[in-house]
């Protein structure tokens, strides 16, 4: 170039020609140029202005045990390629060449990681996790929950939605253990009120009663209810209904059992009739019980509104719950049929020694004690199913159906056989007896044990009461006799007639034999 501008050697320096020099026309010299190195090989550019490739192939090998260096097998020159076969050693197979790549494709479910920034050709195979798909084939990314990745790694798809059904077993034995149990109380109230003006249903209480099998039946109908796909509305039904047919049970029985107690108690200390023992008194008293749970559950459904909603127990479940039976929620619904549990089963201590003519007591008594142990059971379980919602809410189904079969077995069935079984025994006389015989026992000449309201009973019926007083006790005893004169130990002679109106006086108590 400066020969052909500036006249070669006889001219050094830039001549005019060349300053400022023309990059690219000095490029299209550079690449026709070749010369001979020091090394003696021949030089020249590449088209594309490299150098000449030539390049030394090496291959590390054992020379002999212990000892390895690095051998020339070949050469590439002038776009060339010369090996000595004969001189290659590889590790594992020494007929196959090794791959010539930096690094191997990634598998279906591996993400590309490059080497470094600007490095496309090597790169690093990340296996995704097992909840991970590959939106680019660079990047894992977690799928969210409730959905799980596809079989191919490209997309995330939806976790089909699980729920209690009516078709699973365990809901299954729940449904039939509260159907048996509604038909046995829905057939309770048939007999009850076909039976309705009998004795025994009258000295059971029946107002009370009814409330009873009232709530009775709502226990077993709540079974339906929690096994119902969760809604809105269906979730509301739990919240408020849960707590709400246990305090109806337990408020009743807490009437009953307080009633008792006051009765008894009063005897001892003072010949007035208690107050607030009328029928009416006691539904007063238990639908003020109930109240407050209807308060609770008001209150609870306007600050914590009922909800349906996806539950992700684990990474892989997406169920269908209301969102109140997640965590400790449905406990705010039972903790005030617990405290009317712990109340009535305290009652039911104290009227434990009511004397077997008044036995109602007995049976209330039996029927807390097997609920508590119910629910001593029932709250450690539903602490532990927090992962499974279908086992927590079967286990809630089965344990109220218990809780109402107990009440229903342990304070109806004794009545029922007596209607059914036993009609003879279903008359006023049998009654009245057992209980003068009780108060007749437990008499002295100079007690007022049986005592009563003077102002509620006439001068004779006052001095037929005294003259059982002075009997001290009947020596033929009291025994469903069917004589026409029960006989004092002291010779004295009573009607059955005059002991039946006598007592008229115990049936305002209602006391169940």
């Amino acid at each position: 170039m400066h020969q052909d501008f500036c006249g070669g050697w006889s001219s050094p320096g830039l001549c005019s020609e060349m300053d400022p020099y023309n990059g690219n026309l000095l490029r299209e010299y550079l690449l026709k140029v070749n010369f001979t190195g020091l090394s003696g090989e021949e030089f020249h550019f590449l088209p594309n202005g490299d150098g000449p490739p030539r390049y030394r192939i090496l291959n590390f090998k054992q020379i002999h045990p212990g000892k390895y260096e690095w051998i020339t097998v070949g050469m590439f020159e002038n776009r060339t390629l010369m090996m000595d076969m004969e001189k290659l050693q590889f590790h594992m197979n020494h007929t196959l060449y090794p791959d010539s790549l930096c690094s191997l494709p990634c598998q279906f479910n591996e993400a590309q990681m490059f080497s470094g920034k600007g490095v496309l050709c090597c790169w690093n195979c990340v296996p995704c996790g097992t909840y991970q798909y590959l939106p680019t084939r660079h990047e894992c990314v977690d799928c969210p929950l409730g959905t799980l990745p596809s079989d191919d790694l490209l997309s995330c798809v939806p976790i089909p939605e699980e729920y209690l059904t009516y078709d699973s077993t365990i809901a299954i034995v729940a449904m039939t253990v509260a159907s048996l149990g509604f038909v046995a109380a829905v057939y309770t109230i048939y007999i009850f009120v076909k039976f309705f003006d009998t004795p025994v249903v009258k000295a059971s209480g029946k107002e009370l009663s009814f409330v009873l099998l009232i709530g009775i039946l709502l226990c077993y109908g709540m079974t339906f209810v929690i096994i119902a796909k969760p809604t809105n509305i269906t979730c509301g039904a739990q919240k408020f209904g849960v707590g709400l047919c246990f305090s109806i049970c337990y408020s009743a029985l807490l009437t009953k059992t307080n009633r008792i107690a006051r009765i008894f108690r009063a005897g001892k200390r003072t010949i007035k009739r208690p107050k607030f023992i009328s029928p009416q008194s006691q539904l007063l008293i238990c639908f003020g019980l109930v109240a407050t749970q209807l308060l609770i559950g008001v209150v609870w459904l306007l600050l914590s509104p009922p909800a349906a909603g996806p539950y992700y127990p684990t990474r892989e479940s997406n169920q269908l719950v209301c969102l109140s039976a997640v965590g400790l929620s449905y406990m705010i619904g039972f903790a005030y049929p617990i405290v009317l549990i712990v109340v009535c089963t305290v009652y039911a201590v104290l009227t434990r020694k009511i004397p077997e003519a008044f036995n109602e007591s007995k049976h209330i008594g039996f029927t807390m004690y097997t609920t508590c142990i119910i629910w001593l059971a029932f709250v450690p379980i539903y602490f532990s199913t927090a992962s499974n919602i279908e086992i927590r809410l079967a286990t809630m189904c089965l344990s109220i159906s218990l809780s109402a079969t107990v009440s229903l077995i342990c304070l109806f069935t004794p009545k029922l056989y007596i209607i059914l079984l036993h009609p003879e025994r279903n008359v006023r006389q049998s009654m009245v007896s057992s209980k003068l015989h009780y108060s007749l026992k437990q008499s002295t000449p100079n007690s007022s044990s049986l005592r009563v309201d003077s102002g509620t009973q006439s001068d004779g019926e006052i001095e037929l009461h005294q003259r059982l007083k002075s009997c001290g006790s009947l020596s033929s005893g009291f025994s469903r006799s069917t004589s026409a004169t029960q006989t004092c130990s002291n010779g004295t002679s009573i009607s059955t007639q005059t002991l039946d109106s006598i007592g008229r006086g115990f049936d305002d108590f209602d006391v169940q034999l």
